[in-house]
């Protein structure tokens, strides 16, 4: 491997924990402000399905949390599906974070059980989604075995999507899920760059 090849390694691996290690570090000091700050009044900027005054909560959802556990349930997940989604391109992250977004808050904010939404856990599975779905648009050998890979790892969480757990907004998880299908359909048609 040549040098060059190194260096853009390494550059590529500090952009990826850059961006990943930010969008956590944000959901870690919104979490310590809301809660010694704000005496979580900031869980407001969640969505309220149907409610219009918080369709801003579907920017503002996946950085806001109940709570720790609830942060640190999401955390491990999203630094590890985040950065499998990245492995192609940095650019996946964004277009599958910002299509999971969107899909997931609208879906919630449409047909979401009354009360408030947040978390970053509709991100989580909308990462899963799109690398699951990955290995079925795309139809190569790396995209196949990474689909298996993350279903071995990650599979089991896919049960989320169910209402079996009070408190807990399924219906996130759904649309984050069908989100991240969404966007691997999307780029699976996009030109290769070459």
């Amino acid at each position: 491997m040549s040098r060059n090849n190194v260096k853009a390694i390494a550059t590529t691996l500090k952009n990826q924990i850059l961006i990943l290690g930010g969008f956590v570090a944000i959901m870690w000091i919104v979490q310590i402000l809301n809660l010694f700050l704000f005496r979580n009044s900031l869980l407001i900027y969640g969505v309220l399905p149907r409610n219009p005054d918080t369709l801003r909560g579907i920017l503002f959802m996946p950085f806001l949390h109940g709570g720790f556990p609830h942060l640190i349930a999401n955390t491990v997940p999203f630094l590890t599906l985040g950065w499998f989604v990245m492995l192609r391109e940095i650019r996946d992250f964004w277009v599958v974070t910002a299509v999971t977004m969107l899909v997931s808050g609208l879906g919630v904010w449409l047909f979401g059980s009354p009360g408030w939404h947040i978390g970053a856990s509709g991100l989580v599975f909308g990462y899963l989604g799109y690398l699951l779905s990955r290995g079925f648009f795309e139809r190569n050998l790396p995209s196949i075995l990474l689909s298996i890979i993350v279903g071995i790892l990650y599979g089991g969480i896919i049960i989320g999507v169910l209402p079996i757990q009070a408190g807990v907004s399924w219906e996130g998880h759904l649309f984050g899920l069908i989100g991240g299908g969404i966007a691997a359909w999307w780029l699976s048609r996009r030109p290769s760059i070459s």
